[in-house]
């Protein structure tokens, strides 16, 4: 019985990690100013694309990453790109 409740918590977990959406899918870029953009793949939330921007920061030596703003695009697999600007 024990094995059970241990692979139905295993399966579980699998299944709740499944859920986020890949690195991979963002593009991200920086732009002349210094900022990053991220372009979100649809279904992305905003931390995840923070996430995404937080790492482009660290590539500049930067620590964090804070969102300046966000623009609807006519792209369907990107509907949104937030900016950020890179700091710490």
């Amino acid at each position: 019985m024990n094995r059970i409740y241990i692979l139905l918590i295993v399966i579980a977990g699998l299944g709740l990690t499944a859920c986020e959406t890949p690195p991979s899918e963002f593009g991200t870029y920086r732009q002349s100013d210094g900022s990053v953009g991220v372009h979100t793949p649809k279904g992305a939330k905003e931390n995840e694309a923070q996430a995404a921007a937080v790492e482009e920061c660290k590539k500049l030596g930067k620590r964090t990453a804070t969102i300046l703003e966000s623009r609807s695009t006519v792209n369907d697999r990107f509907p949104i790109t937030y900016i950020y600007r890179c700091g710490g």
